[in-house]
């Protein structure tokens, strides 16, 4: 009896889902989805050219990062930036982290080392080839979620990372300054060296101070108006080009929109 092409198809839908999420979070740090954007599914699946399943599942993993939130009779939405409401979370934040590096210093071992390291590299060589501020702002979120990946509380991450993603909206704003991201790229090698030493107070030290530099640069930040909900053109084309996400092929495709096909 011939086997069932059933399990073969959730990694595909699965890897649809992780590509489609992927696409809809670089759009928002790179500002093509602004703040208060509607996040449509049908519109987005008809842009993209996939079912509404994995769009569906890609907005909800952006609600539960933050980037996004689920308003009453209007559906999902872009995380709006409040200058108020984000001093209030940095407050918050700056705790969260600082035990983020406490529990990672306590769990570091060198081939963990090594990719904070790699990172700090990497955001070092942006700066040098003049990288556009998404860049900057993807590879600040890739350094916060790794030391919260390990540190290893499930639940630390799970109170943390609604209130980063929030957070790093603002860096549009936040990091206007040409110096801004200099600033955080020096604080981030400070959380890393305080670290490698062992020491979990000095390492949580490092990481406070940095998001309470963060907060008192916010103060000083002038921010971009959300576009304002009545003007906005709710079917705007935002993902364009290479922008679409990457499919699998053949078969496998085929077999990764069936899976949303009444959906």
């Amino acid at each position: 009896m011939a086997e069932s092409p059933v399990p073969e198809a959730i990694p595909s839908a699965a890897l649809l889902t992780d590509s489609i999420h992927e696409v809809l979070k670089t759009a928002i740090f790179r500002n093509q989805l602004a703040p208060g954007t509607p996040l449509s599914v049908p519109e987005l699946a008809r842009q993209l050219a996939v079912s509404r399943t994995p769009v569906r599942e890609a907005v909800q993993r952006l609600i539960y990062e933050g980037l996004a939130v689920h308003a009453p009779h209007r559906g999902a939405q872009v995380s709006r930036v409040d200058l108020d409401d984000l001093r209030e979370l940095y407050v918050v934040r700056e705790s969260l982290e600082g035990l983020a590096a406490r529990l990672a210093t306590e769990r570091l071992d060198t081939a963990r080392l090594h990719t904070l390291r790699a990172i700090i590299d990497e955001h070092e060589h942006a700066l040098a080839v003049g990288a556009d501020q998404a860049t900057h702002i993807e590879l600040d979120v890739r350094f916060h979620r790794t030391v919260r990946e390990i540190a290893g509380n499930p639940h630390l991450s799970a109170a943390l990372e609604p209130i980063a993603g929030r957070s790093h909206i603002a860096l549009h704003s936040l990091w206007r300054n040409a110096d801004a991201p200099r600033l955080a790229l020096d604080e981030h090698a400070q959380i890393v060296a305080g670290m490698a030493t062992g020491d979990p107070e000095l390492a949580e030290t490092a990481a406070r101070r940095h998001i309470s530099r963060l907060r008192i640069r916010l103060s000083q930040a002038k921010f971009r108006e959300a576009p304002r909900a009545g003007r906005a053109r709710r079917h705007k084309p935002v993902l364009t080009g290479d922008q679409t996400p990457a499919t699998p092929d053949g078969p496998a495709r085929d077999r990764a929109r069936a899976a949303g096909t009444n959906s």
